[in-house]
């Protein structure tokens, strides 16, 4: 801290108590594990360290890495270098994830498994909630941005048919830039670390209403600094409901003929697997040897909204709207005949598991900045990231929004670069 204040003395001070400000805005937010604002360091130009609960254990300092030189045993190993300095940001500084046209060469910002293994960013298990807010530029792409998500190597996959050392999936939570919604912010969370649905995929994921703009990263600096957006996801183990926040909004998102999708219709005939098991005897359509315990059934009990869709003199067609799914029902003699599942709502997304708990053997997944592990070695997000912070709680809609508000007008940073 001392070193903080001493840099801090660099700068105008309205600019010094504005970054005290902003700091102490996050981190007395109550349920605060860690907070990255890639301004604090372990000493000056050593790793980036997190702002933590005063008497906790671990910085959770970040190490620079390269993932497909770790698992592929191919490509250079990765540097701070290899993450450009803005200079500014909401909390006075911001890291640059780079369009890396080197397929083996996948630079991502971690806190290694050893060090977070049972600590409070390890959040797992049952009853545990949790919050993801990451403050930044989208210049492309919708994958990660930051979270404990290791998809694991054993996908089949073109890429993983050189794979080195093959892992299992060690997912736990994490948000994205959007998945199957660019630039959304999507929430993501596991139950197995490993597949949703019988895809090979982890499929549990929420998006906001709103998307995020693409800024190109080398915008002027008057440009970039209006264009910072505060990501990020909720999951609330009382409610068991997942939600994605753009600039401290959620709204609502519904996929309408989930069947059609090419990932979610995993989660449409999980639903249809789930209602039909329960209807005694061998259904058509139905597949005895579905896993229980992928079955995906929301509350169905009372609907929100009952629209009539059509009606004669014996027969009856109503869409049902539930919390989380649209239903259009047929009801012959007034007795229902058959359900048709119309729409799955993206935001909020009903999660009714604990969190993935990994043995604790050292498999588990690390914490990453910027990427997370997966088997494609896609590119993912590329832009400017100011901020990520990490919280063993839902935050509510107020609390997002004052974390949204600190980002009216970047600051320098405060210490030197």
């Amino acid at each position: 801290m001392r070193r903080l204040l001493l840099g801090l003395l660099c700068i105008p001070i309205m600019y010094a108590e504005t970054y005290v400000e902003r700091i102490s805005a996050v981190t007395t937010t109550p349920g605060l594990v860690a907070f990255w604002d890639f301004t604090k360091r372990e000493s000056p130009g050593q790793r980036f360290s997190a702002h933590v609960p005063a008497g906790a254990k671990n910085d959770f300092a970040l190490d620079a890495g390269n993932y497909v030189k770790d698992l592929w045993g191919q490509g250079p190993a990765a540097s701070y270098a290899d993450f450009p300095l803005l200079g500014s940001g909401p909390f006075g500084q911001a890291i640059r994830i780079k369009q890396e046209t080197n397929p083996d060469f996948r630079p991502l910002l971690f806190v290694p498994r050893a060090r977070l293994q049972d600590s409070p960013l390890d959040i797992k298990g049952s009853g545990k909630a949790v919050t993801v807010v990451v403050w930044a530029i989208r210049e492309s792409g919708n994958h990660a941005l930051a979270g404990i998500w290791h998809e694991g190597t054993d996908l089949k996959e073109k890429t993983t048919e050189t794979i080195a050392k093959v892992e299992r999936g060690q997912r736990q939570y994490a948000l994205f830039a959007g998945l199957n919604k660019e630039g959304a912010a999507c929430g993501h969370v596991s139950e197995n670390g490993a597949s949703s649905f019988l895809n090979k995929y982890a499929l549990h994921k929420c998006n906001s209403a709103e998307a995020s703009p693409k800024v190109p990263a080398d915008s002027a600096p008057a440009v970039l600094a209006k264009s910072w957006q505060t990501f990020a996801m909720t999951f609330d183990s009382r409610t068991q409901e997942m939600t994605g926040w753009l600039n401290g909004i959620s709204g609502d998102r519904w996929l309408e003929n989930p069947q059609q999708d090419r990932l979610l219709s995993f989660a449409a005939n999980a639903w249809l697997q789930g209602r039909l098991a329960k209807i005694p005897g061998t259904q058509p359509g139905e597949d005895p040897t579905f896993p229980a315990d992928q079955y995906y059934n929301p509350p169905e009990e009372t609907p929100v909204k009952v629209t009539v869709l059509s009606e004669q003199r014996s027969k009856r067609e109503e869409l049902r709207e539930y919390r989380y799914t649209k239903v259009k029902v047929t009801i012959v003699n007034d007795e229902e005949r058959s359900r048709e599942l119309v729409a799955l709502r993206l935001n909020p997304w009903w999660f009714p598991h604990d969190l993935y708990t990994p043995k604790a053997d050292g498999t588990g997944g690390p914490f990453t900045i910027g990427r997370v592990i997966h088997s494609s070695r896609s590119v993912g997000f590329t832009g400017w990231i100011g901020g990520v912070a990490v919280f063993n709680r839902a935050l509510t809609a107020a609390e997002l929004g004052k974390l949204q508000a600190l980002t009216v007008e970047p600051i320098p940073s405060p210490t030197d670069k």
